[in-house]
């Protein structure tokens, strides 16, 4: 029987605290004010929003949503973290978790957006992967989910190396989504 030394590599820089999380290759930090300029690159940028049913935001739309953001963390101790690159601290996207009723049932809706020219890389996955696992670990009452667009593809990719399967449709005010769900997860009562 191998011998287990700690977690796995994917996860050996990883923090706890919700402020800043450090994964093999990325930093991922509370969403700030300094944020803005980031968030309407990415945000704005036709490639991030192609999947997005509501469409890009404007400047001010993306300063309400970075204010809710920050919002979130303080009044649900979950949300947004700026994906950063450590070694440039270039901010590459953003993603999260936020709370989020589905059928009834209270889930940790899994979200995120990287820009472009970072795609391809992996960054996706571990970043998803990093809050997958803070999720499990600090709130192990909320499932997590994570809904897509029927035709984002890569995101929906990204689910199933997680080890997320497509678990059923619905409509939501921006449109159709698809759920995914991990596997053999079950739902604890709060």
């Amino acid at each position: 029987m191998p011998e287990i030394v700690g977690p796995p590599r994917y996860l050996r820089h990883m923090t706890s605290n919700p402020e800043e999380i450090r994964t093999e290759r990325l930093v991922l930090r509370r969403v700030g004010p300094g944020d803005l300029r980031a968030a309407i690159a990415v945000l704005s940028d036709p490639e991030t929003s192609h999947h997005d049913q509501s469409g890009k935001p404007s400047a001010a739309e993306t300063a309400d949503l970075l204010a809710r953001w920050r919002a979130h963390w303080v009044h649900e101790g979950v949300g947004y973290w700026a994906v950063v690159l450590p070694e440039t601290g270039e901010v590459i996207g953003f993603g999260g978790l936020h709370h989020h009723e589905l059928d009834g049932e209270r889930t940790l809706n899994l979200s995120y957006r990287l820009r472009p020219r970072h795609r391809g890389r992996g960054y996706a996955p571990e970043m998803a992967r990093a809050a997958v696992e803070w999720a499990r670990r600090e709130r192990p009452h909320r499932p997590v989910v994570i809904i897509t667009d029927p035709g984002d593809k890569p995101s929906q990719r990204v689910a199933e190396k997680l080890g997320f399967a497509h678990v059923g449709a619905g409509v939501t005010a921006e449109g159709p989504v698809l759920v995914h769900r991990r596997q053999g997860v079950v739902a604890m009562t709060a």
